[in-house]
């Protein structure tokens, strides 16, 4: 009869049997769902097993069937309007029996955030080929039609979560472009506004976080390095958390200069610490470029984390990083 699943999940505080099973017919299609429920003994019947659900509302059972019939219409054209989660698999394959029932568990769980996509590899082997699915189970994330992310393998499920909450797209990604659009035209207070308002609704937002960090560095670094503290290195915006951190950690040492090792390039150092504190940042590159000419490790590669702060808060294609990268670069190898 195929494989046979039973799950018991709370729907409005009640515990409804779903009982789900496949059994592949010669025509390839999908089986239908027979059970008996008997409302007096609140036992659900199925040949030679039966379950004790005494709240097992029949009406509330229904089949929930992933399996992709029309690639275009199923993954392509709905994934304008929601992300499609495409387990590429094949009946014959151990581990996609293993992962399928992990990504239907997070499907039901998703609360409508994305839709899960079955493709039987040797149903639709053209689009497999179309999408190089050389190793299964294959999962693809597709956006506005357009495979985006990916994985191979029978992940466990904490790592398929993982992997769901970084691929995904913010709920809040109309609101991060207009900020990001609002901070190219100048525009801070207003990006401001909105990045405060995503932070206060998700706290765990690590862009909104450090976009709001990099308003905040100018005039307020503490501020900004609150908002970074606990943005670890499997984040994808570590590099800009990072940067605001080391910064942070070089102002201080404009309150401090005592503790710094007596050296000559120590004046130069503080001074360009200044720089970069007052937003000079091409004078300070070039004070601290100076620095690691002189001294490469002094302060325990400061100028070098500093240089490389000053360019990550800029960003690669600003005019004063463009201008300092290539000296950065010579110096490091003299």
């Amino acid at each position: 009869m195929g494989k046979l699943l039973a799950e018991a999940t709370p729907i409005s505080a009640k515990f409804v049997l779903l009982i789900k099973t496949q059994a592949r017919l010669k025509n390839g299609e999908n089986s239908g769902y027979s059970q008996t429920y008997s409302s007096k003994t609140g036992f659900v019947f199925w040949p030679g097993v039966s379950f004790f659900c005494p709240e097992f509302n029949p009406r509330e059972y229904r089949k929930v069937s992933y399996e992709v019939v029309d690639f275009q219409k199923d993954v392509i054209d709905r994934s304008k309007q929601i992300p499609i989660v495409v387990d590429f698999w094949a009946e014959w394959c151990g581990p996609c029996r293993i992962l399928g029932p992990i990504l239907e568990k997070l499907a039901g769980a998703s609360d409508g955030r994305w839709a899960l996509a079955k493709v039987d590899t040797e149903k639709h082997q053209q689009v497999a080929m179309e999408y190089g699915i050389r190793g299964i189970p294959n999962v693809k994330l597709f956006i506005d039609g357009k495979p985006v992310q990916e994985f191979t393998g029978a992940l466990p499920e904490y790592a398929v979560a993982q992997w769901l909450d970084k691929a995904l797209p913010s709920q809040f990604k109309k609101d991060l472009d207009e900020a990001k659009t609002l901070l190219a035209a100048g525009d801070a207070a207003g990006a401001q506004k909105l990045l405060a308002g995503i932070v206060a609704t998700d706290g765990e937002n690590h862009e909104a976080r450090t976009l709001l960090a990099q308003i905040f560095f100018p005039d307020d670094p503490s501020k900004a390095l609150t908002l970074v503290q606990g943005i670890e290195e499997d984040s994808d915006h570590f590099a800009m958390a990072e940067a605001i951190v080391n910064a942070a950690t070089m102002f201080r040492k404009l309150d401090v200069p005592e503790k710094l090792p007596d050296d000559p390039v120590k004046k130069q150092y503080l001074n360009a610490i200044a720089s970069m504190k007052a937003g000079k940042y091409d004078d300070a590159l070039q004070g601290l470029i100076e620095v690691i000419r002189t001294n490469r490790y002094y302060d325990d590669d400061g100028a070098r984390l500093a240089c490389i702060a000053i360019f990550r808060l800029l960003g690669e294609n600003h005019e004063v990083t463009k201008k300092h990268r290539r000296d950065f670069g010579s110096a490091l190898n003299v």
